[in-house]
């Protein structure tokens, strides 16, 4: 009995491979390993979980962000073996410092449908000069859909109109993520946004 944490953990690691694959599985995949209870089951999902915000934590998104990559090192580990969409804002002082990281929505396997004013309207709250959206798919692809791209370009829009600058979006997938400033789309939506300010 006294080694039986010991042989359920390795029965585990043996079917799963490794601790993501776990974290990722369907709580009805481990109800089919002898002596998992259902309570038994919750606690290693809420320990999984805890060791995912510990990896995040040992990432704080301290001092200003300069890159794509500060960003997605810290919100990867929590977003890339979600088995739906979530949908986060990085808030930013003037410094480019991190103010907060808001959830926005949660949405199914297919897609969240995170609101533009909503997103606004909280960045308005905390006084921010600046975001940086980000949000997961499920599939592991991080190319972004053509909705994707209309509400990214929509948010810089809305954000050139409240002097809120948008940064970047990340699409994280499993263990890469998209990035639209890095591909150089936050600079052609802020291009339109000015544009459209003259018009």
């Amino acid at each position: 009995e006294g080694s039986s944490a010991v042989d359920l953990g390795r029965e585990l690691l043996r079917k799963f491979k490794t601790l993501r694959a776990i974290s990722a599985c369907d709580p009805a995949e481990l109800h089919e390993i002898k002596g998992l209870s259902t309570a038994k089951i919750a606690q290693i999902k809420a320990a999984v979980e805890l060791g995912r915000r510990m990896m995040s934590e040992e990432r704080a998104l301290e001092g200003p962000i300069r890159s794509s990559a500060d960003v997605a090192g810290y919100l990867m580990p929590l977003l890339r073996d979600l088995k739906h969409e979530v949908f986060k804002v990085v808030l930013l002082d003037r410094r480019n410092s991190v103010l907060d990281v808001v959830d926005i929505d949660e949405g199914d396997v297919a897609q969240t449908q995170p609101s533009i004013r909503t997103i606004m309207l909280r960045a308005a709250q905390a006084y921010a000069a600046g975001l940086i959206a980000v949000h997961n798919h499920p599939s592991g692809d991080p190319m972004p859909s053509e909705q994707d791209k209309l509400l990214t370009r929509d948010l810089v829009i809305a954000g050139r109109a409240m002097e809120i600058r948008v940064f970047d979006h990340l699409i994280v997938g499993d263990g890469r993520y998209f990035s639209f400033a890095d591909e150089g789309l936050i600079e052609e939506y802020e291009r339109q946004a000015i544009i459209l300010g003259r018009a």
